[in-house]
């Protein structure tokens, strides 16, 4: 069985400040070990479920936060970013049984985490036929392009919500609610611990959660903080200017919008 796992940062245990998610800054060891951990968590699980295969995309920031050497045998790991439209799924295609999310979080404009965002801080929101989307909606999409199912997510409790919404025979784990500025966390190793045996409950019902069908047509909106870089990416090929701070794409394939991602998000 073949797992494909991709990891962010801002829906891990315990975080709370964009310094504890950027390289460099005051607290980013203490979570990128963290977020390390709860890959590991996720492994463990797929493991004890009967994976044979495991491919990790590291996609926070960088994509060069996870410690290969805290992973276990014989995971892979992609660091970095190629360029492809998949981003955080990078590589994903339909020889893979299940995808697993660790560490997401809830989209920009969205008050229940302080770390918040969907890509890129210049984004207000995205918008898809009408309704708000985050990166977990725009990744599970995406797999099921390829048609792999989406098993398991790990966030904090707004994006948790909302993959129920989505589908409610998707696990999910809790990592913390945001309130304000501030988010109020279990205990990490909980965390890790629930991770582990929600993916391997999640894996072994597998066959009971159905690909997700794509809708027939996409209207795909991008609202921009500031004006200027809306009129900017109006530009791009098929794309049009709303108002002064949105840019709309409409299109019947999916790739359309995961492609365009990479030159308006």
């Amino acid at each position: 069985m073949k797992i494909y796992v991709s990891a962010d940062i801002e829906g891990i245990a315990g975080i709370a400040d964009w310094d504890e998610a950027t390289l460099g800054k005051e607290g980013y060891e203490i979570f990128r070990e963290q977020m390390t951990r709860e890959v590991v968590a996720a492994c463990e699980g797929a493991i004890a479920a009967g994976a044979t295969e495991i491919i990790i995309k590291d996609a926070h920031d960088t994509g060069r936060n996870i410690d290969p050497s805290q992973l276990p045998y014989p995971v892979q790991l992609i660091k970095g970013w190629s360029g492809h439209p998949y981003s955080m799924v990078q590589e994903l295609d339909s020889s893979f049984a299940a995808l697993i999310l660790i560490g997401y979080h809830s989209p920009s404009g969205s008050g229940q985490n302080p770390l918040a965002h969907t890509f890129n801080p210049n984004i207000n929101r995205m918008l898809l036929n009408g309704q708000p989307i985050s990166e977990f909606h725009l990744m599970t999409m995406t797999a099921a392009y390829e048609q792999v199912p989406v098993v398991f997510v790990s966030g904090d409790a707004a994006l948790c919500q909302s993959v129920k919404v989505y589908n409610s025979k998707i696990e999910t784990v809790s990592t913390i609610k945001g309130i304000g500025e501030s988010v109020w966390g279990i205990h990490p190793q909980l965390v890790l611990e629930q991770i582990q045996a929600g993916v391997t409950q999640a894996l072994q019902q597998r066959k009971q959660i159905q690909v997700q069908p794509l809708p027939e047509y996409f209207h795909f909106e991008v609202e921009y903080k500031h004006p200027p870089l809306a009129y900017k990416y109006s530009f791009y090929p098929g794309a049009k200017l709303k108002g002064e701070q949105s840019v709309i794409l409409e299109t019947n394939d999916w790739f359309d919008i995961i492609r365009a991602l990479l030159f308006i998000a």
